[in-house]
């Protein structure tokens, strides 16, 4: 069976976003490059070929370079995806790149997501809410392994933005929590640890910035790279928001 190393060596082009908000004088264009795919090339490994051959000038997020960090993320033929566990070789020989949509551009395909992730956690409150005083003598309270499983799978989100890029509704309103912000809040919500009580929860995650403002596309399922049953996790959060909501009693 032929391998990659085997394929005839391909001459890539890369058609490559550029504008520098920081400089006046820039403006949104394309830069055009070309190399020769090496085999098991990754997007990681053109770009810094790119860079360190053409253009030094050129900007985008590594860090890693094994799935974990969430920094190379970045629209690829206008899919959003992890760059350095992207290669060239799945690609066709014309390849566009641009930043990620719904973040602020520092430049080239380089995106502020922090920012939005800070945010995000704030407004959850993401952190664990203490029920009681801290008591070192008392005994364990044990969690269930199936409680356990659920909040590592929430916890293996890497916040790379591919979810939030994909979004057509984080893409419009600004403020709406996306898939990483609500599969945030699921983690903290099924964590037994965490004292908030179901009036709280609704107050964060109801209404058009909540589960309630997702249209049901559910690209960020498409497209995250760890794949999080993201599916289930809007449907837990309805769940709990519609049972808290029905459980009220009528004015």
């Amino acid at each position: 069976m032929n391998t990659q190393s085997d394929q005839a060596i391909r001459k890539l082009t890369f058609e490559v976003f550029r504008f520098n908000p920081e400089d006046a004088e820039s403006g949104p264009h394309i830069d055009v490059f070309e190399i020769n795919e090496r085999p098991y090339m990754t997007l990681y490994m053109a770009l810094n070929e790119i860079r360190e051959t053409q253009d030094s000038s050129l900007q985008f997020d590594f860090a890693c370079r094994s799935a974990i960090c969430g920094s190379c993320g970045m629209l690829v033929n206008g899919r959003p995806v992890l760059g350095c566990r992207t290669l060239t070789g799945d690609l066709p020989e014309t390849i566009r790149l641009h930043p990620l949509p719904a973040f602020k551009l520092i430049g080239d395909l380089s995106v502020d997501t922090g920012s939005w992730f800070r945010e995000m956690a704030e407004h959850t409150e993401a952190w664990i809410h203490e029920q009681l005083a801290f008591d070192a003598n008392a005994p364990e309270d044990r969690m269930s392994d199936d409680i356990a499983q659920a909040i590592y799978e929430g916890d293996r989100c890497i916040e790379c933005g591919c979810c939030v890029a994909s979004c057509g509704v984080a893409n419009i309103n600004k403020d709406f929590l996306a898939a990483a912000g609500l599969n945030r809040v699921a983690r903290f919500m099924m964590d037994p640890r965490d004292g908030r009580d179901a009036d709280q929860w609704f107050e964060v995650i109801a209404g058009q910035r909540g589960v309630f403002g997702c249209i049901g596309m559910m690209a960020c399922a498409d497209v995250c790279p760890k794949e999080l049953p993201l599916l289930e996790v809007y449907a837990y959060l309805r769940r709990r928001t519609l049972g808290s909501k029905f459980a009220r009693p009528c004015p």
